[in-house]
């Protein structure tokens, strides 16, 4: 029963990120989770550790967070009146609650910033980002990928994802090793163009750390059946800048930086499709426990 209660919480999670400029009322998701209101609250509350409408309404600020930095071309009313908001005012209240400043001041802050969050204070204590140290840091980064990285634009075709939902960062491990556990004894991984992948629906720059859901699974353009808690999706295909990497655990959170940085300074525009992470060994296997990956950012 626990397998069946995870798989329909894994439908209404994407059924939430595809509809999150529609009427998200309880109603709605019971349908997609086909459970009563009352159960859909309660197993949604205790698989995510957030109510339903938190965590609706966090999602929606959030996206239009990206939005504010990826997309200069949408005014903050345009982006208002797409995730629900009645007016600017209300849209700025809501707002300046999660990231202590309003839509205009985040903005400006982040024009063509990728790097890390710094301190600043806030009623939630959520940090924002700073431009100073942004560009402090920015020509070691440059320098940093030249050496370390091969970045190409890339064409992918659509790859089926069977997956585990991770939700924060706290038993990451733990989720890679369910889906590799899972699928070695029916050798997914020995067929051609099939990695263990890790897919982002949430930016680490605008979402807690322990609020951050991923889907880690295996990724491949051929078929993958599932069963028991693994889900099915897909990653659409598309254009993609795509970074190669072989770097170790901690040089992650600079590899990413790095590449949307490149991203930025040579003129493409993040797609709203999710970043992903594909592996092409087990790190523990290098000789200097390093990981050799493509780090894949959606581009327009």
């Amino acid at each position: 029963m626990q397998e069946e209660y995870i798989k329909r919480i894994n439908k209404v999670l994407a059924f939430i990120d595809d509809h999150l400029d529609t009427n998200l009322s309880l109603q709605t998701i019971s349908k997609v989770a086909c459970y009563s209101s009352f159960h859909t609250h309660r197993l949604f509350k205790a698989i995510t550790n957030e109510t339903l409408n938190s965590y609706v309404a966090r999602k929606r600020i959030e996206r239009t967070a990206i939005l504010l930095i990826h997309n200069s071309k949408l005014s903050i009313g345009e982006i208002a009146v797409r995730y629900g908001f009645l007016n600017d005012s209300s849209y700025s209240r809501s707002f300046k609650k999660i990231y202590g400043q309003s839509p205009t001041e985040f903005r400006k802050a982040n024009k063509n910033n990728f790097s890390k969050i710094g301190k600043a204070n806030s009623k939630n204590g959520k940090d924002s980002f700073i431009t100073e140290e942004y560009l402090c840091n920015i020509d070691r980064l440059k320098n940093w990928i030249k050496m370390k990285g091969n970045i190409e634009i890339k064409q992918m075709p659509n790859l089926n994802l069977a997956y585990v939902t991770q939700i924060g960062e706290k038993g990451i491990e733990s989720a890679f090793e369910k889906i590799v556990k899972w699928a070695m004894p029916r050798e997914i991984l020995s067929k051609r163009n099939t990695n263990v992948c890790r897919v982002f629906h949430d930016s680490f720059k605008i979402t807690d750390a322990d609020k951050v859901r991923m889907s880690i699974g295996i990724a491949s353009d051929q078929e993958i059946k599932v069963d028991g808690e693994i889900g099915l999706t897909s990653i659409a295909a598309g254009r993609n800048i795509v970074g190669h990497y072989e770097i170790a655990p901690e040089e992650f959170e600079k590899a990413w930086s790095a590449l949307f940085i490149w991203m930025n300074e040579n003129g493409y525009k993040k797609a709203e499709r999710n970043p992903f992470e594909i592996y092409h060994n087990n790190y523990n296997e290098h000789p200097e426990k390093k990981c050799i990956v493509d780090l894949i950012i959606p581009i327009e």
